[in-house]
């Protein structure tokens, strides 16, 4: 694959570089007496030189001879060089930052690439959302290598995007010098349905000799994995099982074990690495999604290293992780991930190989970091107008929109749509979702209501049709959340029924949840319930809502949801909390609803405070709005919610929101 990621390129630097070499001519810089970290053959080597020029290293070694009049010389004094630290899978709109925070933000913790599948951004702004996020990371030293989101909409015809990709799109961004491959193709059912468009994705990919990336999100690791594979997709990131990672390791794709702000698979995956029985070259570090609070107060890939090294991985297999092995993966070791001849000059000295503290950063042979603190100054870059303002909900939310009302019929009950209180044409699932068999579920919480247990509800109403509104109980599919893992299970409880409406119950912990179209002003919203989050009074809303982004309210009362939905259209998106009609935390995104221009210590504070909000709330979810996220993202067993409705994430069809 052509890289266009170095200052200078190999074939124009090359005959400069055999002479400083030869020591014809003075490397522009020299890093002299580091203990190089070998990641090409896991060795230390110590009182090891480095001589740079054009952006590239042209000699290992002992450097003495490349050193001429104007080199500049820096001691490493026996710290530990290693290549620059590369991220194999991140969105940035997830840390809420620009691409010019962001760079900020993780450069200075020796992250010197980052292979970025912009889907949040895509599926509000389509490919002109990717293009300004593109062009913004021209503005700094980070190399942002773009995977072009593959799903956008994650599941069509079970959400309303602000735009959509397909293969024509795909096509035309393989020519676009920062694309390196395609985003993760989270749609495994249609690549095992063979579905025509979904396999053209991939197809366009693999004609612009370029890389597929996976999402595999369930534990089959027979015949749906081997198929899977072998439509070309290199790598998977969705592992939670040790042996689901062996498992893609043994059929040749790289497994890129996850440990972000609240998907913290590490402790789970890293006794197959851990363990010294099988060659770990197919294994990376990834951070996935990672808040502003954890790149300021934890840092990023070298915080992941250091989780690396306290599950028990050698701390030169874990560097391997974030260096060679990923260059490898999307087929660039031969320009980035070692300290070789010819290599882009991409290098972090290292404190110690125990804290991985980063002292120095340097992306092609210029100093970028500093102790922590970077160098550079990015250019400046404006967002337009029509990125800036991206709410168009297209109807009036009040208290009055978040009542449940219970259906009249057992026809209703037994449809496979939830009813929705906005007109919405009945949908069905496409045959590109058609799943495999039923596959084992995510493990149940303690003490929860099990499925099988729930008895038929009673008479049912709908307010205005003449029947009286029964008071009782009525049973509902509920969607349980699980701290630190992105699978949810789907629960049957019984609820109150009061004046012919369906109520939430903090008691059983158990709250209302919308989602409201925002992109194209439909007026269109699917309502449920969600258990798991320890809210015992209030509301929570977010714009943050993978991956279709529309607004998504929860709460225990229609007051408070109403107050937070309306909080955030006034804000142009964001994240909130609020209780007793009082917003307690409040964090605007006004870039898409995703991000925004503040620095990551600001966007760190605001973030904080409102998960002190969340805490006070009740919840103890570590990044509680990260979980709540995925409530929305109907690609991901068992149960989600969507603006069209209930889905059934396991058979992908609709679900009634009433139990039998």
């Amino acid at each position: 694959m052509l890289n266009t990621f170095c200052k200078m390129p190999l074939w124009e630097a090359a005959p400069s570089l055999i002479k400083v070499a030869q020591g014809t001519l003075p490397a522009e810089t020299v890093i002299c007496g580091a203990t190089l970290v070998n990641v090409c053959t896991a060795e230390l080597q110590e009182d090891t030189d480095v001589a740079l020029w054009g952006g590239r290293i042209a000699y290992v070694g002992d450097a003495t001879h490349c050193i001429g009049e104007g080199t500049l010389v820096v001691e490493a004094d026996g710290q530990f060089l290693a290549p620059g630290f590369l991220d194999g899978h991140i969105h940035v709109e997830s840390s809420m930052l620009t691409m010019s925070e962001y760079a900020q933000a993780v450069v200075p913790h020796g992250t010197v690439g980052i292979y970025m599948d912009p889907h949040e951004i895509a599926n509000v702004l389509g490919l002109p959302g990717i293009a300004l996020m593109e062009a913004e990371s021209r503005c700094t030293p980070l190399k942002t290598m773009i995977t072009t989101p593959s799903c956008v909409p994650a599941v069509p015809g079970f959400e309303d995007t602000g735009a959509a990709l397909g293969p024509d799109d795909i096509r035309e961004t393989m020519t676009w010098p920062s694309v390196v491959g395609l985003g993760e193709m989270m749609n495994f059912p249609g690549i095992l349905a063979g579905a025509p468009a979904v396999l053209a994705e991939c197809a366009e990919t693999l004609k612009a000799d370029k890389v597929v990336t996976g999402h595999y999100a369930v534990p089959e690791t027979d015949r749906g994995l081997n198929a899977y594979i072998a439509c070309g997709i290199r790598c998977c990131h969705e592992s939670t099982r040790a042996e689901d990672a062996l498992a893609k390791m043994r059929l040749g794709m790289y497994a890129m074990l996850r440990e972000g702000s609240a998907w913290r698979d590490l402790a789970q995956l890293a006794p197959v690495i851990a363990s010294g029985a099988v060659d770990t070259r197919f294994a990376c570090l990834v951070s996935d999604d990672t808040h502003p609070h954890t790149l300021v107060a934890k840092g990023h890939l070298d915080h992941i290293l250091r989780r690396a090294i306290e599950e028990g991985i050698d701390p030169i297999t874990a560097l391997q992780m974030v260096t060679i092995n990923t260059a490898t993966c999307f087929r660039m070791d031969h320009e980035l991930g070692s300290v070789t001849p010819g290599k882009c000059a991409d290098l972090v000295l290292l404190a110690s190989l125990e804290s991985f503290e980063v002292a120095r950063v340097f992306i092609d042979g210029e100093e970028v970091a500093r102790e922590g603190h970077p160098s550079f100054k990015p250019r400046a870059y404006t967002y337009p107008e029509w990125a800036t303002h991206t709410m168009h909900v297209g109807t009036a939310i009040t208290a009055e929109t978040f009542a449940i009302p219970v259906p009249a019929s057992e026809d209703a009950q037994t449809s496979g749509t939830m009813p929705v209180l906005s007109p919405m044409p009945p949908l069905e699932a496409p045959s590109a979702l058609v799943s495999e068999p039923t596959l084992d579920p995510v493990p149940a919480s303690e003490g929860a209501t099990e499925s099988a247990s729930a008895p038929a509800p009673g008479p049912m109403h709908t307010p205005g049709d003449g029947t009286p509104p029964p008071s009782g109980t009525v049973w509902i599919r509920a969607i349980e959340v699980i701290p630190e893992r992105v699978g949810t299970v789907e629960r049957h409880i019984e609820v109150s029924v009061v004046d012919g409406c369906a109520e939430a119950d903090p008691g059983q912990d158990v709250l209302k949840a919308f989602v409201f179209e925002r992109h194209n002003s439909t007026g269109s919203f699917g309502y449920g319930f969600v258990k798991g989050f320890g809210i015992t009074r209030g509301a929570l809303a977010s714009t943050v809502a993978h991956d279709a982004h529309n607004l998504l309210v929860l709460g225990s009362n229609d007051a408070d949801m109403a107050l937070a939905a309306n909080t955030l259209i006034a804000s142009e998106g964001g994240m909130v909390a609020v209780q007793d009609g009082r917003v307690l935390g409040h964090v605007t995104l006004p870039i898409a609803g995703l991000m925004s221009t503040l620095k990551a210590t600001e966007m760190a504070e605001q973030v904080a405070a409102l998960e002190e909000a969340w805490k006070l709330m009740g919840s103890p979810l570590p990044s509680p709005f990260m979980t709540m996220a995925l409530i929305p993202l109907a690609c991901l067993p068992e149960l989600r919610l969507t603006n069209c409705g209930l889905v059934d994430c396991v058979n992908f069809a609709f679900a009634p929101l009433f139990v039998r």
